[in-house]
């Protein structure tokens, strides 16, 4: 029974783990939804609800990353490298870790206010996941999808250019206009954590971008 379970999975199509990087993005678009929503939250008891939703997305996502890891052992996978795949799918399940930190840390360090700065993002780092969400399905048609891969990839840099220059300014202003040392503190460190979360979500499609270096040079 193990053997010819063995014989099946490899030889499984590789478009049934399309559903697996499918969910994995729609939990990274929930996660940075709900934390724009608890920036956005008039009463701060709320933090704690949102908190709690994008650990839920985390949790679910470590699942999924352990059944496409389950999945691609010892599948054939044709001209699509299977570390390269697998490196993709922790590079978004790391993403999911970094919101997860991010939401905790609103939450721990409970800002007396939330500037716009920080919104903005956290918006940036939504557009990211986005476009993550479109791009992670295209990977499976690789060979006639990769100029509209590459044009997602290269939209994921963009803002995250942006996020770079939105924290650096902010980080700025904080010292500038924050008398408060405590709360420039707070600001600071939570700028922080939204810019590695942008980061994070660039780590994806520069792993993206080797998969598709690789397969051209095959």
């Amino acid at each position: 029974m193990k053997i010819s379970r063995k014989i099946r999975n490899f030889f499984r199509p590789k478009r049934d783990l399309v559903p697996i990087f499918t969910q994995q993005a729609a939990f990274l678009c929930q996660s940075a939804d709900a934390l724009g929503n608890m920036l956005d939250a008039s009463d701060p008891s709320e933090w704690h609800r949102f908190e709690k939703e994008i650990k839920a997305c985390e949790v679910q996502g470590d699942a999924l990353l352990t059944e496409f890891q389950e999945q691609i052992t010892g599948r054939l996978m044709g001209s699509i490298n299977r570390l390269d795949l697998q490196t993709i799918a922790m590079s978004v399940d790391d993403c999911l870790d970094v919101l997860k930190d991010a939401s905790k840390a609103v939450t721990i360090y409970h800002p007396k206010k939330i500037d716009g700065q920080l919104r903005e993002l956290v918006q940036l780092m939504g557009e990211e996941t986005r476009a993550i969400r479109e791009l992670l399905p295209m990977l499976w048609d690789i060979r006639h999808k990769s100029s509209a891969i590459i044009l997602q990839c290269e939209r994921v840099t963009e803002l995250e250019h942006t996020a770079d220059e939105v924290y650096e300014e902010y980080v700025g202003y904080i010292f500038e206009h924050e008398p408060d040392l405590r709360e420039m503190t707070k600001y600071k460190n939570l700028a922080e954590i939204f810019e590695k979360a942008t980061d994070s979500g660039k780590r994806v499609t520069d792993n993206v971008r080797k998969l598709l270096l690789q397969f051209h040079l095959d």
